[in-house]
């Protein structure tokens, strides 16, 4: 999958380009981010993407998200997940000790594998878990190329 032909999307790049560099500046600055940190007011779900056996898998982590609350969209090749964490108590007043919950809107965006097709995904969730499914291309089956060893030459 790694390996796939994607079409060049320079929106994407820049994307990528702009997290990365936010990242180094992070780092340099000593502002360390918490997986799933993002700008104020959001924040970024963890999501695997993977294939077993025949089916092509996309999992999100979205614990105390209501799954009324996520929106899953595909337009062309990406498939993406949107949806909100509302604070659901009431506003008093409070002296955390530390807070690493964000709440907010998030939005996290896939590239899928040639041959992925829209109609045939499926989504369930499950113990804060979306978890979507399509039938893999046959493409993205594995298989095993047999290594050749050759003596050396002397």
């Amino acid at each position: 999958m790694a390996n796939s032909i994607q079409t060049w999307n320079p929106f994407r790049e820049m994307e990528h380009f702009r997290r990365d560099f936010d990242d180094l500046f992070d780092r340099f600055l000593g502002r360390g981010k918490r997986p799933g940190a993002k700008e104020a007011g959001g924040f970024e779900p963890a999501v695997e993407c993977y294939v077993e056996g025949d089916k092509m898998v996309v999992r999100a982590d979205l614990p105390g998200i209501d799954p009324k609350n996520v929106e899953i969209t595909v337009i062309g090749d990406v498939l993406t997940i949107k949806g909100s964490r509302e604070d659901r108590h009431e506003k008093k007043e409070r002296n955390f000790v530390f807070k690493e919950v964000t709440y907010g809107s998030f939005e996290r965006s896939v590239t899928l594998p040639a041959g992925v097709r829209a109609e045939d995904i499926k989504a369930a969730y499950k113990d804060g878990v979306l978890e979507l499914t399509a039938p893999a291309p046959k493409e993205l089956s594995p298989r095993k190329v047999p290594i050749q060893v050759e003596e050396g030459k002397k």
